[in-house]
């Protein structure tokens, strides 16, 4: 199946289950699999080392809050992806938490940013941190808050994001540019103040 049909089998599939077609749903979740592994494991590289979340982990976690998504009115496939996205990025968030309230011993659940957030010193930083960083981002410019964690927690391309927030391949590159820069003084000085 090429893209295009590929594409437009996925909104089909998202639209059946908007009129509560459980069998598009589960259809849908076959055709997305692989798709939805791909992100996870590309995230998930960024993680400390010897994290113990594996990526068909996250997927079925994220499966499992996607299928409860039943009043949702579901459009396309960039649309679904941005949900996706959101949620995976719950997910890991939560548990990070959970492992820094169990631990309590100062240790922090590590991610990599890559080139595509910091350019000229990628580095570990803290996934609460990326959090706080994209709450913050958010609450003073929406917009590119929505931008950076569609390019960040979902792997979307600039295409992608467009897509999902009705923005120009433009407007989404020069959102990213500002908000992947934003975000990476706003995570060097927190690791500057812990001493990272």
């Amino acid at each position: 199946m090429d893209g295009v049909d590929h594409e437009a089998d996925v909104s089909v599939l998202l639209q059946a289950w908007s009129r509560g077609h459980v069998d598009a749903r589960d259809r849908l979740m076959e055709v997305v699999y692989q798709e939805l592994r791909r992100r996870a494991a590309a995230y998930l590289r960024r993680e400390r080392a010897g994290h113990t979340l594996q990526p068909t982990a996250l997927v079925h976690e994220a499966y499992l809050r996607l299928v409860d998504q039943n009043g949702t009115a579901w459009q396309n496939r960039a649309q679904f992806f941005g949900v996706a996205s959101q949620i995976m990025r719950r997910i890991l968030v939560d548990r990070a938490r959970a492992r820094k309230t169990t631990k309590r011993s100062g240790q922090w659940a590590r991610v990599t940013l890559d080139e595509s957030v910091a350019e000229h010193d990628p580095r570990n930083v803290d996934v609460l941190d990326v959090d706080a960083a994209l709450t913050d981002l958010a609450t003073f410019d929406a917009r590119k808050g929505q931008v950076a964690e569609l390019r960040f927690f979902g792997g979307l391309t600039l295409e992608e994001t467009g897509h999902v927030l009705g923005l120009s391949v433009a407007t989404v590159e020069r959102e990213w540019k500002v908000a992947r820069a934003w975000l990476y003084a706003r995570l060097k000085d927190q690791g500057a103040r812990r001493g990272i």
